[in-house]
C-alpha cells in the first residue's frame, strides 16, 4: 500500500522516495500516479528526466511528445528508427522530431525493449475483445482505450484528431517474425521496472496506460504506472545518448541550435 495523506490521496513525496530513493531527493521535482487505463498530460521543461515505474508488472505506457513552444514540431517514430537502425527502444536511443532535433533520450531503462510498432488501443479493438462497459452504466470501472485517452488529454492543449500521431508504448515488447507478423510478449516488465526519458527540449508530454493493443490478456486489468520527475539536466557531452551513433550527435547538434 501506499502510505496517503489525510484526504486519502497517494503522499507523492513518500511515493517518490519509496520508488526513487536512487536519485538525489533535493532534485526531486514532483510525482504523478496513473490508474490502470488513465491518462495525463504536462508541460515538461528541458533538463528534466521522467521516470516512468511499472508498479505491478505487465504495464503498458503510451507516450506521445510535442515541442512545448511549437506543437506542430512533434515525436516521429519512423524518423526514429530509421536514425538508430532498431525496431525497439532502450537505453541510449532518442526520441526524434520531425525537424530532426532530439526531443527526449531514453537515458536509463531496467526493462530492456520497449513497443514504438504498434500504436494505441481503440473503442472497436476492446468491444471486440470484452465487451461493452460504459462510463454512463459502469463509472470508473468502463473500459478506456489508449485513442480516447490521448485525444482527451491533447484537447486539453488545443491539439486534435489530426495531432495524434505514432507513440511508443513504454514496459511492452513486440516481436515481428520473417513472415511479418507481430507477436506480443507478455512478461517483458517485471514490478517495479522503470525507465527514464530525460527531456532534450521543452516538451508537451501525453500519457495513456490503456492496455496495449497486442495484449492477449482475457481480461480487462490495466496496470497503475507511477512517474517521477526530477531535475537531471540534458545530455553531457560524453552522455551515451548523444554517442550511440553519428545521427544522434547530429540530432543533439540540431536540438542545442534552438537554446544557444
Amino acid at each position: 500500500m501506499q502510505p496517503e495523506t489525510s484526504h486519502g490521496l497517494p503522499d507523492m513525496p513518500a511515493f517518490a522516495r519509496d520508488h526513487a530513493a536512487d536519485l538525489p531527493q533535493e532534485k526531486v521535482l514532483w510525482s504523478e500516479l496513473i490508474p490502470g487505463g488513465g491518462h495525463w498530460s504536462y508541460r515538461v521543461r528541458r533538463g528534466t528526466t521522467l521516470r516512468f515505474i511499472d508498479l505491478e508488472g505487465g504495464a503498458n505506457a503510451s507516450v506521445l511528445l510535442y515541442r512545448a513552444d511549437e506543437r506542430h514540431e512533434r515525436l516521429n517514430i519512423p524518423d526514429t528508427l530509421k536514425a538508430q537502425h532498431t525496431a525497439h527502444l532502450s537505453t541510449g536511443h532518442v526520441l526524434y522530431s520531425d525537424m530532426g532535433r532530439v526531443l527526449a533520450a531514453v537515458s536509463k531503462d531496467t526493462v530492456g525493449w520497449h513497443d514504438p510498432l504498434c500504436g494505441l488501443s481503440n473503442a472497436a479493438g476492446l468491444l471486440r475483445r470484452y465487451g461493452q462497459r460504459r462510463y454512463q452504466e459502469h463509472r470508473n470501472a468502463m473500459h478506456r482505450n489508449g485513442k480516447d485517452n490521448m485525444l482527451i488529454e491533447l484537447g486539453k492543449w488545443g491539439l486534435g484528431l489530426r495531432d495524434l500521431v505514432p507513440c511508443v508504448n513504454l514496459f511492452s515488447k513486440v516481436v515481428v517474425d520473417q513472415a511479418g507478423n507481430f507477436s506480443f510478449a507478455s512478461g517483458n516488465s517485471q514490478p517495479h521496472s522503470h525507465v527514464e526519458l530525460r527531456c532534450e527540449m521543452d516538451v508537451l508530454v501525453a500519457v495513456s496506460t490503456a492496455l496495449h493493443p497486442l495484449d492477449p490478456s482475457p481480461e480487462y486489468a490495466p496496470k497503475k504506472v507511477g512517474i517521477v520527475a526530477w531535475e537531471s539536466g540534458t545530455a553531457a557531452e560524453d552522455d551515451v545518448c548523444r554517442l550511440s551513433c553519428a545521427e544522434n550527435r547530429r540530432g543533439y547538434f540540431n536540438t542545442e541550435l534552438v537554446y544557444r
